[in-house]
């Protein structure tokens, strides 16, 4: 038997893993993001280099598994302008999300946990205004990027080829 839930959570016809079974099997924050928006993947890279202990996991919006989170919380499956943090049956978007991340990374991040207290709309403002600008500012890529090698297992949607 696998050690890994989600790798074992294939279909009989195919070696694709079943967006539905990975998601059950999720035991770990996750974050959803825009997989094709270079500001977003640089989050990601960020979280993962501050994240030593490996709290999230991830995935694109786009993806398979991402798809299936926004189904199940009945968010918008073709709106790509948040990120969106899952934790348990619990979620998270825009602002409140990103700063529930940064409050469990190492370094000196968490202290900016503290402006989830400002007023939803000033922070949600704000990110709305980088969210809306985004791919002009930061570029976007025609298909989200493969994760490298040693990152890999960190990604919930497990098909990179």
């Amino acid at each position: 038997m696998s050690e890994d839930p989600a790798a074992e959570a294939g279909d009989a016809e195919s070696d694709e893993p079943d967006a539905a079974a990975i998601v059950d099997a999720l035991d770990h924050p996750l974050l959803l993001f825009d997989g094709v928006c270079n500001l977003c993947n640089g989050f990601v890279r960020f979280v993962l280099r501050f994240d030593a202990a490996g709290t999230y996991r991830f995935a694109p919006l786009q993806s398979d598994v991402g798809q299936e989170l926004l189904d199940r919380h009945d968010l918008a499956t073709e709106d790509f302008d948040t990120v969106v943090l899952i934790e348990g049956e619990e979620y998270y978007t825009k602002s409140t999300a990103a700063l529930r991340v940064l409050r469990h990374l190492d370094g000196p991040w968490p202290v900016l946990f503290p402006l989830l207290y400002l007023p939803r709309w000033l922070r949600d403002g704000a990110y709305d205004l980088v969210a809306t600008h985004r791919y002009r500012v930061f570029g976007k890529k025609e298909a989200c990027p493969v994760p490298d090698p040693e990152v890999r297992d960190r990604f919930a949607n497990r098909t990179f080829e």
